[in-house]
């Protein structure tokens, strides 16, 4: 018979209560995620590292801004190409099976890149650990889709990208000391062999059935349901909106993170290795304390979910003025201050994970969560590319300009991102009162404003 015992310090007796059906299933929905975090954790660090060894892989692998920012460009881009195929099987074999394979392919990928010498093989590493790295967060957010109700989905979304952020913090100071302790060698090929022997503890105590708590059929198969499959998650108008939210709300904290964070801040800011450190990691612990606030508030009132999200683009572009406006080296609290303005937009992009999860049936989950995570990613692929290509215009003479003028390509993607925003907004809105005005059941209640078309207009 299940129980726990409770002692009393008292009487030293003990009270046998019995652990109902309802509190069995909470308790192993934290152990499923719990299993599934500890991938997801890893792969940030695996993602970050070239955040702080960006300047030492350019001199080990003897390559310039341009072939740097193609590290991330890769990476990022694989991520963002295998989003929607992680989706689908995440949706057809479960999380288990995605998270082991993405657990053995970063350690490979991460222990590969210490192992080369060569930039082409470095690039095939980064390209192997990009797979593993796209199959982790989608499979983190079925677990939680599967496991937990849909109340409570925002704030275990947020509660898992906020533990994301502590890989990212191992990314920042601690790497560099470990790196300059142990070396490049060991330090990699040491944690890409911790990641890739995690995968049997998943293999062997995941539990999370494919198809659990579906409303619908078995995922699909064939090239032609995939298609459709994507094609639906895709028109409708909550995973659209999700997809711009992440794009643009995450295109900043991950440019800068990923890579370019610490070169601009030492090429154009002049601080020291241990100052530029500082601010990344200002970004990271940032990040960490913002999840849970905005997961609990979201939670509690999902009518807030955009305008948090609009909020947020005001203040990143406002950020960017300033940065980009001066021309003089800021002070160090006011890099402080807006690396850490910048650090919100990544608790805030999970608030796209909450609309496709609102708008889509449990069997197309997956799907269009890995559509709307696609978002930010090509956001992220197209602002570093966009970043290296401008900084190697200019000669190393002119490096604090270029720096300056390529952190132009994030403001603008960031620009596109929050126009796409205020469109599918809007229309997401007339699909919620179109669905009220016929009687149908509304993820979220809310107010009609003067600038929302129609309720009954017919959408394109």
């Amino acid at each position: 018979m299940g129980g726990a015992v409770i002692r009393l310090p008292p009487s030293g007796k003990q009270l046998l209560v019995k652990e109902t059906p309802v509190s069995r299933q909470a308790r192993q929905a934290w152990i499923a995620w719990a299993i599934a975090i500890v991938v997801y954790v890893t792969s940030v660090f695996h993602r970050s590292v070239l955040g702080v060894a960006g300047l030492e892989a350019a001199h080990r692998f003897g390559v310039g801004p341009a072939a740097l920012s193609t590290f991330t460009v890769l990476q990022v881009a694989v991520y963002a190409s295998m989003q929607i195929p992680t989706g689908l099987l995440v949706d057809r074999f479960g999380p288990r099976f995605t998270l082991t394979c993405a657990a053995i392919l970063l350690g490979i990928g991460e222990a590969g890149f210490g192992l080369a010498h060569s930039y082409p093989l470095a690039l095939v590493a980064r390209a192997v650990l990009g797979v593993g790295d796209a199959m982790t967060w989608v499979s983190v957010l079925r677990v939680a889709a599967a496991k937990f109700p849909a109340r409570s989905y925002p704030l275990v979304v947020a509660l898992s990208s906020m533990l994301g952020g502590f890989g990212n913090l191992a990314a920042t100071v601690p790497l560099t000391l470990l790196l300059g302790a142990a070396g490049w060698l060991k330090t990699f090929a040491i944690a890409g062999l911790v990641t890739a022997a995690y995968a049997a503890v998943v293999a062997t105590t995941l539990r999370v059935k494919p198809q659990h708590l579906t409303d619908g059929p078995a995922a699909p198969i064939g090239l032609r349901d995939v298609l459709r499959g994507v094609r639906t998650s895709w028109r409708v108008p909550g995973t659209r909106l999700g997809f711009w939210v992440h794009f643009a709300t995450m295109v900043s904290p991950t440019t800068l993170g990923l890579l370019w964070g610490f070169p601009y801040l030492v090429n154009t800011q002049h601080l020291t290795t241990l100052e530029a450190d500082d601010v990344l990691a200002g970004l990271v612990i940032t990040g960490l304390v913002a999840n849970p606030i905005i997961g609990a508030v979201t939670s509690r009132r999902r009518e807030a979910r955009v305008p948090i999200v609009v909020a947020g683009l005001i203040a990143a572009l406002l950020t960017w003025a300033v940065l980009l406006g001066d021309p003089h080296r800021l002070p160090f609290g006011v890099l402080l201050v807006a690396f850490g303005l910048f650090a919100v937009g990544g608790p805030i992009s999970a608030i796209g994970f909450a609309l496709a999860r609102d708008y889509n049936p449990m069997h197309r989950v997956g799907t269009a969560t890995g559509v709307v995570n696609v978002g930010g990613f090509v956001a992220t692929t197209v602002a570093a590319l966009g970043v290296g290509l401008l900084v190697n215009l200019f000669g190393p003479a002119q490096q604090a300009l270029g720096y300056r003028v390529g952190m132009l390509a994030v403001v603008l993607v960031l620009l596109v991102g929050s126009w796409r925003v205020a469109v599918w907004w809007r229309r997401a809105r007339a699909e919620v009162f179109a669905a009220a005005h016929r009687g149908e059941e509304v993820p979220v209640r809310i107010r009609r404003r003067r600038w929302d078309s129609d309720p009954v207009a017919e959408l394109v």
